[in-house]
């Protein structure tokens, strides 16, 4: 990471946040997004084995279900430290 990068990650932080508590905070969400996740995975299961279901609402689902594939990916990134090489 660039020393500016670093500068503006850090002008990003709320005064007083320190990077444990943006790992904890990133942590909490990513378990909450994972239940999320699981939990429409099983809505999906459920519904597309329904005769006659709601097409367009199981697309909704499934779109819902890769976003948050998307967001927790994100997450997971974020916390990978940054080495400098």
């Amino acid at each position: 990471m660039s020393r500016g990068a670093r500068t503006r990650a850090r002008l990003k932080r709320p005064f007083g946040v320190t990077v444990s508590e943006d790992f904890a905070a990133i942590s909490r969400r990513l378990v909450d997004l994972r239940i999320e996740h699981r939990d429409l995975d099983t809505a999906i299961a459920r519904m597309a084995s329904t005769a006659g279901c709601d097409e367009l609402q199981l697309r909704r689902l499934k779109k819902r279900k890769l976003l948050l594939k998307d967001t927790i990916a994100k997450l997971e990134s974020q916390l990978i430290p940054d080495l400098d090489a």
